[in-house]
């Protein structure tokens, strides 16, 4: 198939080796516009600690920045680009500027510095360089480019996501680019699903997930209410790592339903499912959870039945929140001495920060914990470690020292906050105006390579590339054949 000549290059600075370090340069001569700024994690860190932060490609032609949502994967290397001389716009929707900051002030205390006064001094700068701009409205975001508009549209991923499309001309000679960001699935707890625009011309697409497909919403709640219940029937302790924002607010949503269903039922011996204690153990997902309730406005409409009908789906009387750190340690040594029949959310969710780190290195060799899985889990990060050796009692290292692992592991893909390989595919063919070309960024190389063969099967006229070098921006073309091979 021939190769189309775009007036534009889009140069990728993540997410071309895995799921992390999302960065994606928009550039039209000498102008460029960057679509997210993302944190590498896991196995694609390279270079040390600075290999996950470093901005290491120029930015005094960078005129604009969009952010597509507020997960630390396409937002951590920020508070670096400004600190290497960005002085440009930041835009974003106006739940993810209300979110941002939040995020922000966190990722420095844990991973930059503990000098306050620097931390609100960066904090303070975001804050003042953040546009929030309203879903679905066209704005010019350079000065440069006047002939260049983006707008945003529900991504359906974590509050406040969305996809961007960029539009380069008008009328008939106009082109129209996307970039996914994270899709969300279909029914995510919270949040409208995501729509297809009416089409584009050149689609940067996420495939974390694009060789599987998940369960239905309430098979995966009836599957998380039976898990729960198997992991206490020995009387321990359930913990499920969990990112702060988006996916601790989704359990809670789901635990207040069953809890509301089940009440009467036993989730444990001699414990009913409304006595039982849900501990989230995070300072930033309680200001997170504070956050989305003040955010109602954007709930979709099952979430706002609920709480007309009285009901407080993030504040059910059953949730104990942790917010200071000594509490946090007398909990993690009460847990592991009592085995308390309790679920405990806590962060990270890679379990490679944060303090779920304490409750694995205390609970983890007790054959009564189990640890509960419901997000992707990186290469390279302690959680894929665990998901991967703990069914053979292996080991993971963890600040330094191996911890055999002792407990129960289980994994619930259906609670992803991302599109499986079907949603992926729908989004591309509910579109009335398919893309000439797409290109996979933001998923494991066999997850790219899966998505891929299935677009060159459904969709043949498309052209399907992997970006494979940042530096050099060479792409792999899947070639579309009837075998789907390469």
């Amino acid at each position: 198939m021939q190769e189309h000549t775009w007036p534009f290059s889009i140069i990728h600075h993540g997410a071309t080796a895995g799921v992390t370090g999302s960065c994606h340069e928009f550039r039209m001569g000498t102008a460029g516009v960057l679509i997210d700024c993302g944190l590498f994690q896991g196995a694609e860190v390279s270079g040390g600690d600075t290999g996950a932060t470093a901005i290491d490609f120029p930015i005094d032609h960078i005129e604009a920045l969009i952010l597509t949502h507020c997960h630390l994967d396409h937002v951590g290397r920020l508070p670096h680009l400004l600190a290497a001389g960005y002085d440009g716009p930041i835009y974003c929707s106006a739940a993810t500027a209300a979110l941002l900051p939040l995020l922000l002030e966190d990722a420095l205390a844990i991973g930059f510095t503990r000098d306050r006064s620097l931390i609100n001094r960066v904090v303070d700068l975001v804050r003042s360089r953040t546009t929030p701009v309203e879903y679905g409205v066209w704005r010019t975001p350079s000065g440069t480019l006047p002939q260049l508009q983006f707008k945003l549209e529900p991504a359906g991923h974590i509050l406040g996501s969305a996809y961007i499309q960029l539009r380069l001309g008008r009328g008939k000679a106009r082109t129209d680019v996307l970039f996914s960001g994270d899709l969300g699935a279909p029914h995510t707890p919270l949040l409208p699903a995501p729509k297809s625009p009416y089409g584009s011309d050149l689609l940067v697409l996420e495939s974390t997930y694009g060789d599987r497909l998940h369960e239905g919403r309430r098979q995966r709640r009836d599957r998380l209410k039976t898990i729960i219940e198997h992991c206490l029937a020995d009387r321990g302790v359930v913990l499920i790592p969990a990112f702060s924002i988006g996916r601790t607010q989704e359990l809670l949503y789901e635990l207040e339903q069953i809890i509301h269903q089940h009440g009467d039922s036993f989730a444990a011996p001699s414990k009913r499912w409304r006595d039982l204690e849900v501990v989230v153990d995070s300072p930033l997902a309680a200001r997170f959870t504070t956050q989305y309730r003040q955010l109602r406005r954007h709930w979709d409409l099952e979430a706002k039945r609920r709480v007309r009908g009285g009901r407080h789906p993030l504040a059910f009387e059953q949730v104990t929140t942790i917010d200071d750190h000594a509490t946090h340690l007398a909990t993690v040594e009460y847990l592991r001495k009592t085995g308390r029949p309790t679920i405990v959310v806590a962060g990270s969710g890679m379990c490679n920060g944060g303090r779920i780190v304490n409750y694995l290195k205390a609970l983890l060799p007790d054959p009564r914990t189990d640890v509960v899985f419901v997000g992707y889990q990186a290469e390279g990060t302690p959680g894929r470690i665990i998901q991967r050796y703990g069914p053979t009692q292996g080991y993971v290292e963890l600040e330094g020292r191996r911890y055999t692992i002792n407990a129960g592991v289980h994994t619930i893909t259906g609670y992803s906050a991302h599109a499986d390989q079907r949603d992926l595919l729908n989004f591309i063919a509910r579109m009335r105006r398919r893309p000439r070309e797409i290109r996979l960024v933001h998923g494991d190389d066999a997850a790219k390579r899966a998505l891929g063969r299935r677009i060159a099967e459904l969709f043949p006229a498309i052209r399907v590339t992997i970006p494979s070098s940042t530096r050099s921006n060479q792409t792999h073309v899947l070639r579309q054949q009837k075998n789907g091979t390469g």
